[in-house]
């Protein structure tokens, strides 16, 4: 591991403890403890109750408890919010600026443009990935999970570099409407911290875990939440050409592709989903580019597009 991998860790442990110090850890939903697995590098999560993917990990976090790192957040109340509510990611006296969603340059109500989107990275494919993009000029959005981004901050920090937006996935991929609230707001929070400490910047999207919300997750942050249109499945279809094709049928301009970039069996698939949709005349765009910098409260998958 070479020196800059090992400081930008430590950076994320430090803030990640902070952030463990500030919000708590999120109970179990259960009785049962949780399993303590780390980071798998191609491990298929569990079944959740509704079929899709799940897997939570506990995890003790090692580092220097000293020397806060200056990158990380804290977190504010907006006014007239419930009590206790975690609305917004602020940064702390001496923190780096978030960056600000990428500008449109393309008007995707008239242009034929589709948001390819990653979920649960980062992981040890992602770099693979990024460079097929990189190919045909697209951007993405990567909905992080926070025990990846601790173990990949310098796979993250490429990923902003690239010009992808970044989304806040939760830290271990619970399914939040079983969380109280002051569950839900560690899983949004931590991450959002080890996200600030590996590249500066703060996640300004949400996707919660299999799509599962109601009122009291909803309530716990003003930030878009993201859902999808087009479900490849790539959780469960390990081929890549099955993959492929369950895109490329079912895209639409203005579509929300879901995808896992965890999976080398996904990373394989989008040379073919680039070079299919790009003959097309698609454009690849960030979910805020999609919406013209403003996504809506909830994004339920197919962005909204007037006729040429």
């Amino acid at each position: 591991m070479g020196i800059g991998t090992t400081r930008a860790t430590a950076r994320v442990f430090t803030a990640v403890m902070l952030a463990a110090a500030t919000y708590g850890t999120a109970a179990p939903a259960t009785g049962s403890p949780r399993p303590a697995v780390g980071v798998p590098a191609e491990t298929p999560f569990p079944p959740s109750p509704a079929g899709a993917h799940s897997l939570e990990w506990d995890v003790t976090l090692f580092g220097p408890a000293a020397a806060v790192s200056t990158t990380a957040t804290a977190l504010a109340v907006l006014p007239g919010a419930p009590s206790g509510a975690f609305l917004e990611p602020v940064s702390l006296p001496g923190a780096a600026a978030s960056a600000s969603p990428p500008r449109p340059s393309v008007d995707c109500r008239h242009a034929k443009c589709v948001a390819l989107t990653f979920d649960d990275g980062p992981g040890p494919y992602t770099g693979t990935l990024l460079r097929h993009l990189a190919k045909y000029h697209a951007r993405a959005t990567f909905f992080v999970v926070g025990l990846n981004v601790v173990t990949y901050p310098g796979v993250l920090r490429h990923t902003v570099e690239a010009g992808h937006e970044i989304g806040n996935h939760t830290w271990s991929h619970p399914d939040l409407t079983r969380r109280s609230a002051a569950g839900i707001r560690s899983q949004l929070g931590r991450t959002d911290v080890a996200v600030k400490a590996a590249t500066g910047v703060v996640p300004r999207l949400v996707r919660p875990p299999y799509g599962a919300f109601d009122r009291v997750v909803r309530a716990q942050t003003s930030r878009p939440f993201v859902l999808w249109s087009v479900d490849t499945l790539d959780w469960r279809f390990r081929d890549s050409a099955v993959v492929a094709r369950r895109a490329l049928r079912s895209v639409r301009p203005g579509s929300v592709v879901l995808f896992h970039d965890i999976h080398p069996t996904t990373v394989r698939a989008i040379p073919r989903v680039l070079r299919t949709l790009s003959r097309r005349g698609y454009r690849f765009v960030t979910i805020s580019q999609l919406y013209g910098g403003h996504p809506p409260r909830v994004v339920h998958g197919a962005a909204p597009r007037k006729r040429p």
